[in-house]
């Protein structure tokens, strides 16, 4: 009996394995996570990882600047996939790439790079991971194949995530957002990014000159990219002996006009940041007035600065005007509709106006975005239980719990409204 359990096993996890092309070898192989259920996954935690960055640069030219760059230097790689490229808000010095093609860097490490070549580099890189497919490895290893399968299932079904799959999908996100690599993949990935920048017409000896950067960087603040992306002293050196061995050209494309002016763009837009940065450090100390002064400033000095008109809101809803916050969220999103911070701004002051119905809707766009984010299921159990839908509220409650870490302000409050019903967690 034991026997046919376990042949029965084999041949379902074989019938449920792809077999596809390398598109490094060119070999045949077997998957347990297909292409298309990578894609699907990635689609679903792009927006997780750019609200955790504090949501899109919102000057449509920097972004298409951005994006154009790095498509360029996707059309030379092998696998066929609908790549995507993001500069997000925050400071901190980073760039990541998540499953399906992916690319997420920050203002921070933008304003790192000196030349072209050396954002080339640094997407190149990215890409490298996506090619090797180091993160589709990672979650086939780690989460196992009955998850991958359910969850791959439901997004590309577009059917309402379980319970359960909202659950794992919170712990695929979390654990994708904090993968580091390991030596072997980060050399595979600099390989892979030198030739995908060469061929590219990048000059890719920039990438040593980030790395270098980069570890003048860690004197002070560590950069963020270190921490997921190691760099240890002989990677410099492997890199440079790669491209000698490779006998690529010393003639490639380094700068342009173009990245220039962006660069500008960027740098004017500084203050306003560093006004948001210390409003943030202000609002996290409970000093909220202060907070909110500092948030008005870089919103003067900016006004497309979306995420310090999101912290904004939230302090206003904190200070009892709910009008006001409704206008700045509204305006947060209008400038980026991918920020779940804005939206779920709006849906707390649509509560706080009573305006249940309308707030359900703002609260259900913010939980399609990121549906892992337990603050959206407790307002909505909030206006379910304020129209007296018990059953829906209870349900609600029940998820922000699971998805909270215990220090939300609402976390709480959300367990003694289900005790008050019976439910005890």
């Amino acid at each position: 009996m034991k026997l046919r359990t376990l042949l029965l096993f084999f041949i379902l996890f074989f019938l449920s394995c792809a077999q596809v092309e390398d598109p490094l070898t060119g070999k045949k192989t077997f998957t347990i996570l297909p292409t298309k259920e990578e894609i699907a996954i990635g689609n679903k935690i792009t927006p997780q990882a750019i609200a955790e960055f504090e949501g899109q640069y919102p000057d449509p030219e920097v972004r298409e600047y951005v994006k154009k760059i790095g498509l360029s230097i996707a059309e030379k790689t092998p696998r066929n996939l609908p790549y995507e490229f993001f500069i997000t808000n925050s400071s901190v010095v980073n760039a990541f790439a998540l499953p399906g093609g992916k690319i997420v860097i920050t203002r921070g490490i933008f304003l790192l790079f000196d030349e072209e070549c050396e954002l080339a580099s640094v997407l190149g890189h990215e890409l490298g991971h996506v090619n090797a497919r180091h993160h589709a490895r990672f979650l086939e290893k780690q989460m196992g194949l009955s998850i991958l399968l359910q969850i791959g299932a439901l997004l590309l079904g577009g059917d309402t995530l379980t319970e359960r799959a909202v659950l794992q999908l919170a712990e695929i996100g979390a654990n994708l957002l904090a993968l580091k690599f390991s030596r072997d993949q980060e050399r595979e990935a600099d390989r892979l990014g030198v030739q995908f920048a060469a061929r590219a017409g990048y000059e890719p000896r920039c990438m040593i000159s980030v790395f270098q950067k980069l570890r003048e960087e860690e004197k002070g603040r560590p950069p963020e990219w270190l921490s997921t992306h190691p760099l240890p002293e002989t990677r410099i050196k492997e890199v440079a002996k790669l491209i000698e061995n490779l006998g690529i050209p010393q003639n490639l494309r380094r700068n342009s006009e173009e990245f220039k002016r962006i660069k500008a763009k960027l740098l004017q837009t500084k203050r306003s940041y560093e006004a948001y940065e210390e409003g943030k450090r202000l609002f996290y100390k409970n000093q909220r007035l202060a907070a909110l002064e500092k948030f008005e400033e870089a919103i003067r000095l900016y006004p497309k600065n979306q995420i310090a008109l999101a912290y904004a809101s939230y302090i206003y809803l904190q200070e009892g005007n709910p009008k006001k916050a409704l206008n700045y969220a509204e305006s947060a999103i209008n400038i980026d509709p991918l920020l779940l911070w804005g939206w779920y701004a709006k849906g707390i002051a649509l509560f706080q106006l009573e305006r249940y119905g309308e707030s359900i809707r703002t609260l259900e766009e913010a939980r399609k975005l990121v549906e892992t984010y337990g603050g959206t299921y407790y307002y909505l159990g909030r206006n379910y239980e304020a129209l007296g839908r018990v059953k829906e509220a209870i349900e609600n409650y029940r998820m922000a719990v699971k998805l909270a870490t215990g220090k939300e302000d609402w976390y709480q409050d959300a367990k003694n409204r289900l005790a008050r019903y019976g439910v005890i967690f």
